[in-house]
């Protein structure tokens, strides 16, 4: 749960002040590369050579299996030994609470279990050649159980959804008619010579169970995510040695052991693969594909009794029992969906029967549910999908401790639950606020967020004191998109209710995707691009408007990003506002525009040059003198130098504004007031502000109070008054040009007289006038 931070998309933040980038950084569940990585290539490579030479017969096929499995394994298990200590782990974040950590230590217990798991397997394949051929069916069953008691525990230590009773009982049977289709089928294929019936059961057993567990891996849900990937190379390493200790008590097994090779390898490997990825949901993977569970064994049964009879057996008692054995699983299965009782209408009901998650969290919240649970239940709604998904953060303003974060944890959830309704699931984020997913409608959601601000706002009595909350929410509807797309665009939503103040709730939308998607971008570039030379700067001509001369110019900064393109100062100054450089940029301005200053003033040309500053630059301690160093640096007088600071901006600090455009002015250095809005605060403002210049739009120029006197007119009234020049800005007619001149204003800047340009260009717009003075 944050509580002085805004967290992020995946739910990483730092305080809301900070730069959108910083609540990127460690988002969100990536999809992992579906390239394999180069040393599972070699191993793979290795392998394969291996089975070549084993089926040529210069290499023993059961020396392969051990030259092969040894690679593999040994890559696999320092792959899983990295997870299991900690230093590669997939689950990312210090847990609070006792529970959240006994959760956090999930993932590590499981990667020690699957690590023993393939380094088991693997001793068991180099054990083989090491014993006698009569002892190897029982040293690669002994290797089988250990394996498969170890694969167990581990997989069922993986954070997984809890389903209800009714929906473990209809997976069951789901799985039971395919699963004795498959052992059925194994019972007619394996080989009656020299293996008991017993032992031949069990091998078929243990066949037709791993075939029908891959089965459901490769059709159900979320089939490309970690979890799926784990069973899968679990249930190819346990058919490798299941094949091994099927193998004949005698040489005469020969080259059949190489078929234990490829699935022995491969399932070790895709156990370690799969594991870092066992928090993803793949979104492209929500639905389950149904006709292969009914297609495929009924078919692969068919086959192999037709293969049976073509070599002149007939079925036995075993294989006839093993038929029978399908009926009670279909039979069943069809009363309890005649039983079953009709279910709520809506997205979030049919979720709750595919994935419990969906069910309301239970008490103990930080054991039911999460970002895991958030994500499974996301990817088990149905598309088009109704309903909404609110992400909450509670911000606290005072700073607790982990037990006290503990308890307003709790407390929040137990609001949350309290305010929603049943159908609704609330999930505690654990260091990252919580959800609800709400089957409601859009406007229903909103309502609900409405009712979240005000009971997660109350103060938070815990352990003696008095925490105050301002949450922020997030609000996305449900629909078709990635689990993870839709969390982020929550949490996005979320993320700019926090900008915007708190304590409110702000939609998603893909506008405001792009918007932040820009800022990120502009975060992540801006920093460095003074060192890199990727500032500029061009000049606009400031023109008498009585001659039409130039007097001067404004220097405009421009971000030449390679990466974003040229970024002008109304985007840029905000993000260097927030990364806390604007005064790096400042420093680089000012420089620039007094060297170019002093090499157009070589020839005698007196020009002044506008540079614009924020009022934190301004209100800097060291700004006065080190504007002066620069000057004297470049041998630039004073009164060429023109120091523009924005109207709307200098209320906020106005005695430090003052002092410091006086402590300029006591230098000779010029000052301009820009953005003048000639409203009444404005106007009485203007009396205390230290400048020379006053610099006025089109909006001033366009306004009037008096249909025979334009509110220009009255604004250069007051400032002849106060001893002020007027400048009029962004002049792109020439009917705006003249009503300034006719208004009195002395100066014109704007497209209709020059537009801006580098230094160059404006240089030879400047030899057209011979005699350009100040």
């Amino acid at each position: 749960m944050s509580f002085v931070r805004v967290p992020p998309p995946c739910p990483l933040t730092k305080a809301t002040a900070v730069p959108v980038a910083s609540v990127f950084r460690t988002a969100p569940l990536r999809a992992s590369a579906h390239r394999p990585p180069l040393p599972e290539i070699c191993v793979l490579a290795v392998a394969a050579v291996l089975v070549a030479l084993g089926a040529a017969g210069p290499v023993p096929a059961i020396a392969v299996v051990a030259l092969a499995a040894a690679p593999a394994s040994t890559l696999a298990g320092v792959r899983l030994s990295r997870l299991s200590l900690g230093t590669d782990s997939p689950v990312g974040g210090a847990p609070a609470g006792r529970l959240a950590r006994r959760r956090a230590a999930r993932p590590r217990r499981a990667a020690a279990l699957l690590h023993a798991a393939v380094v088991f397997a693997g001793l068991t394949a180099a054990v083989l050649p090491l014993a006698s051929a009569g002892y190897r069916p029982a040293a690669a069953a002994a290797g089988l159980a250990g394996t498969t008691a170890l694969l167990g525990g581990g997989l069922f230590s993986l954070d997984r959804p809890r389903p209800s009773i009714r929906s473990r009982l209809r997976r069951l049977l789901d799985q039971a008619a395919p699963g004795v289709c498959l052992v059925l089928t194994a019972w007619l294929l394996l080989p009656y010579a020299g293996v008991s019936t017993h032992a031949r059961l069990a091998v078929a057993a243990g066949l037709g169970l791993l075939a029908v567990d891959a089965l459901a891996v490769l059709t159900g849900a979320g089939r490309d995510g970690g979890t799926a990937r784990c069973r899968g190379g679990a249930a190819l390493t346990l058919f490798a040695l299941v094949l091994l200790a099927a193998l004949p008590a005698s040489p005469a097994a020969g080259r059949a052991a190489l078929l234990a090779v490829p699935p022995l390898v491969v399932g070790v490997l895709l156990i370690a693969a799969g594991f870092p990825q066992v928090t993803r949901v793949d979104p492209a993977r929500r639905d389950r594909l149904v006709w292969p569970r009914v297609v495929l064994p009924p078919v692969a049964v068919v086959l192999a009794v037709a293969h049976h009879l073509q070599v002149g057996l007939l079925p036995d008692r075993t294989a006839v029992l093993l038929a029978l054995a399908m009926v009670p699983p279909l039979v069943v299965r069809q009363l309890l969906n005649a039983a079953a009782p009709t279910p709520p209408d809506g997205p979030v009901a049919a979720a709750a029967d595919a994935a419990s998650p969906m069910t309301p969290v239970a008490d103990d919240y930080d054991d039911a549910a999460g970002r895991v649970g958030l994500l499974r239940a996301l990817a088990a709604c149905p598309e088009p999908a109704g309903g909404a998904l609110l992400v909450v953060d509670l911000h606290l303003a005072e700073l607790p401790g982990r037990l006290v974060r503990d308890d307003v944890a709790a407390e929040a959830v137990r609001r949350a639950r309290a305010v929603a309704t049943d159908e609704d699931a609330v999930f505690d984020l654990v260091g990252a606020g919580l959800a609800v997913l709400t089957r409601s409608g859009p406007m229903f959601a909103y309502a609900l967020g409405t009712r979240l601000l005000v009971a997660l706002g109350r103060p938070y009595e815990v352990s003696g004191a008095v925490l105050r909350s301002r949450p922020s929410i997030g609000l996305a509807e449900l629909g078709r998109g990635r689990p993870e797309d839709l969390f982020r665009q929550a949490d996005l939503a979320r993320r700019r209710a926090a900008q915007l103040g708190r304590d409110r709730v702000e939609w998603y939308d893909a506008y405001l995707e792009e918007q932040l998607v820009r800022r990120l971008d502009l975060e992540r570039e801006l920093p460095g691009a003074v060192a890199r030379g990727e500032l500029d700067l061009i000049y606009q001509p400031v023109l008498g408007l009585a001659d039409r001369a130039p007097v001067g110019t404004e220097a405009l900064l421009r971000w030449r990003s390679p990466v974003l393109g040229t970024v002008f100062p109304a985007e840029l100054l905000p993000v260097a506002e927030d990364l806390d450089i604007v005064g790096e940029l400042g420093v680089w301005v000012l420089d620039r525009a007094c060297r170019q200053l002093a090499d157009w003033s070589v020839g005698g040309r007196r020009l002044w040059m506008a540079v614009n500053v924020t009022t934190g630059e301004l209100t800097s301690p060291d700004f006065v003198p080190r504007t002066a160093a620069v000057l004297e640096a470049y041998g630039v007088g004073p009164d060429q130098l023109v120091i523009e600071v924005a109207e709307p901006k200098v209320a906020a600090e106005l005695p430090t504004v003052v002092a410091r455009l006086a402590g300029l002015r006591s230098m000779g250095i010029r000052t301009a007031l820009d953005d003048f809005r000639a409203e009444h605060a404005s106007l009485a403002q203007l009396r205390r502000l230290p400048i020379d210049l006053l610099k006025v739009g089109p909006e001033v120029a366009s306004v009037s109070a008096d249909p025979h006197r334009p509110l220009l007119d009255v604004v250069v009234t007051v400032a002849e008054r106060l001893g002020l020049e007027v400048v009029a800005e962004e002049l792109e007619s020439v009917h705006q040009v003249e009503g300034a001149h006719r208004a009195g204003c002395r100066y014109g800047q704007g497209f209709e007289l020059a537009r801006p340009a580098t230094a160059e260009r404006v240089e030879a717009y400047f030899e057209e006038f011979p005699s350009t003075s100040r």
